[in-house]
């Protein structure tokens, strides 16, 4: 059994407690209300709502490119250099992207791995005793589901997708797709899959919201990547009013995957709560994926980021939640549970 002191961000809300979370054999068994000299403050870990985590390999070889030149399949940079790479080179370099993530409060990812089987396995590997378990949404052949954990197609305008949804739906996996990124020509058609995620939607417009609410279709949004690629604000506000909406960094060429970064974008940049930008950060990428975290209650997994409430940094708060979304960094970080 295990004790964590400080100020605890409990439940759907994150509601500030002074007291003490119990972990026992990796799930929380108690959070209680006590007492206690420590100035942690103590919040569920993080899951990264999109990555792509294969542009390891290509740290900055964007800066200054389009999307299309950047990132777009086939002959993208992007694909151009995935290509180039041999298998040990990716391999280490995702598992170094994943111990950086590790470091700075994430417990998960929800990934868009190129390359199918082959591109699956390699980050399986990479993954291996890091502490980071990516839910991969794979790319190719349907054959890929045989290693991924879904299917994650790069965009309704690029191809025919129809077999790779009707595989999930045989297997029982979700489906993820972008949308919306570079213009708003591909959402229809990608609400037409029926898909369990939608990614970016930066340019989703009324009657695109009004299906994704009545599909009930989540969608993660990554707004530093947009404004590095110049595509747009996506308008979160909106998305958040009309279905859930989680948090990620997006491909790993563009932005370093710090969580506390993509927080305090949204937060300072956008029509948006604190306490909501936390949840799309937690608890919301954790329910797209299902998993049994970014929720801090008992009966649930023991996830868990420990913060200095006390660093030089951090000192002097008003407000725990806006201090954990707008102010820390990984250098705040004591330690990652779970």
């Amino acid at each position: 059994m295990e004790e964590l002191s400080g100020t605890v961000l409990v439940g759907d809300s994150f509601d500030p407690v002074r007291g003490r979370v119990v972990v026992e054999d990796g799930r929380i068994e108690a959070v209680e209300e006590t007492d206690t000299d420590s100035t942690d403050i103590v919040l569920p870990a993080f899951v990264n709502a999109h990555t792509h985590l294969g542009d390891s390999v290509a740290k900055e070889a964007a800066v200054g490119l389009s999307l299309d030149e950047a990132v777009a399949p086939p002959d993208s940079l992007k694909h151009r250099r995935l290509a180039a790479a041999d298998r040990d080179e990716l391999v280490s370099a995702m598992r170094r992207t994943l111990r950086f993530m590790r470091r700075t409060g994430t417990i998960s990812a929800l990934d868009f791995r190129e390359s199918g089987p082959a591109g699956a396995r390699a980050l399986r590997e990479a993954a291996e005793g890091v502490g980071v378990d990516p839910f991969i949404f794979g790319s190719g052949d349907p054959s890929v589901l045989d290693v991924a954990d879904g299917y994650g197609a790069s965009g309704a305008n690029d191809d025919d997708f129809a077999a790779e949804r009707g595989a999930c739906e045989e297997r029982g996996c979700p489906f993820a797709i972008h949308a919306g990124e570079p213009d708003a020509t591909d959402i229809h058609p990608a609400l037409e899959l029926d898909p369990e995620l939608l990614v970016h939607m930066v340019h989703a417009e009324r009657e695109h919201l009004e299906r994704v609410a009545e599909q009930s279709v989540p969608i993660a949004v990554c707004p530093r990547a947009n404004a590095v690629l110049d595509v747009g604000k996506p308008p979160i506000r909106e998305l958040l009013d009309h279905t859930t909406v989680a948090l990620g960094t997006d491909n790993v060429m563009l932005n370093q995957p710090s969580m506390f970064r993509e927080m305090a974008t949204a937060a300072k940049r956008f029509d948006v709560a604190d306490r909501e930008v936390l949840r799309m950060a937690t608890a919301a990428g954790a329910e797209i994926a299902g998993l049994d975290c970014g929720v801090i209650e008992p009966g649930r997994r023991a996830a868990l980021l420990v913060l200095d409430g006390d660093s030089d940094n951090l000192c002097g708060s008003v407000d725990p939640v806006s201090a954990v979304v707008r102010r820390a960094t990984g250098m705040d970080v004591e330690r990652v549970v779970g």
